[in-house]
């Protein structure tokens, strides 16, 4: 898109939702561009479904997802609440594609707004963010570190424990979600402190005692994970965080 049109997606995407009603009103300039979007939503999501690969599925959504990035910023910037699969789609392709710094902002204005999810979706949009995000987290922190860079590493979980944490502000209770769902939000939490601790040099502590303090944080998350749903998978994890916390203490 040339600088004009993009302009032009922005201020039309705001345009388009300042009246918070579900569609632009038909026939203005906002309604034809809206129409156009959605037409290439229609398009894009057919080319997905004739995907059978999932990882091919995935490389197609990093592909489509930033030609709506001027129609979001458009949408994110009207604050008009009103009901759009545009930015219900693209939440779900970012996070879908691990690019959680840019599904956040949506996954806030879609529970800021209660939006819902597109109809072929049976979860709500809380159960969904949530789930999805943990899933992809508790998969990133189960898979092999050897070769990686430290300094990468260390920053990647650092990344990733804002990003669960800004996810636990945005569905704590009374935000209904099942127990499971939230279950695996603990557990990834408490798994990415565990391996921020494993990043941390023994020797690196420091007077306040961040190491420790970060055990037993992960420590209360595995806690509370159980507590949610005693199938969750993480005794074996606890018992063993919970017997080096007794070792650092004793020693």
């Amino acid at each position: 898109m040339t600088p004009a049109q993009r302009h032009r997606a922005r201020a039309l995407g705001q345009v388009a939702v300042t009246a918070a009603n579900p569609a632009p009103v038909r026939g203005g300039a906002a309604a034809s561009e809206y129409e156009l979007w959605r037409a290439k939503l229609g398009v894009d999501l057919r080319r997905l479904h004739e995907i059978q690969s999932t990882e091919a599925k995935i490389e197609l959504k990093r592909e489509l997802a930033p030609e709506y990035n001027d129609w979001i910023d458009g949408v994110l910037a009207s604050e008009g609440g009103a009901e759009d699969d545009i930015l219900t789609w693209n939440m779900i392709w970012r996070i879908d594609i691990g690019a959680f710094d840019a599904a956040m902002p949506l996954a806030r204005y879609v529970l800021r707004h209660n939006l819902t999810l597109p109809d072929r979706f049976d979860r709500t949009a809380p159960t969904l963010i949530c789930e999805e995000i943990a899933e992809a987290a508790i998969k990133r922190l189960g898979q092999g570190t050897e070769g990686n860079d430290e300094n990468e590493e260390r920053a990647a979980i650092a990344a990733m424990l804002r990003t669960l944490s800004e996810v636990d502000d945005l569905v704590a209770p009374p935000v209904d979600i099942f127990d499971q769902v939230r279950a695996k939000l603990e557990k990834a939490q408490g798994l990415a402190l565990i391996r921020q601790v494993e990043l941390t040099s023994p020797d690196a502590d420091g007077p306040a005692g961040a190491r420790r303090g970060a055990q037993e944080r992960a420590a209360r998350h595995l806690r509370r994970a159980i507590e949610l749903d005693d199938t969750v998978g993480v005794k074996k994890r606890l018992e063993q965080l919970e017997r080096a916390i007794r070792t650092a203490t004793d020693g």
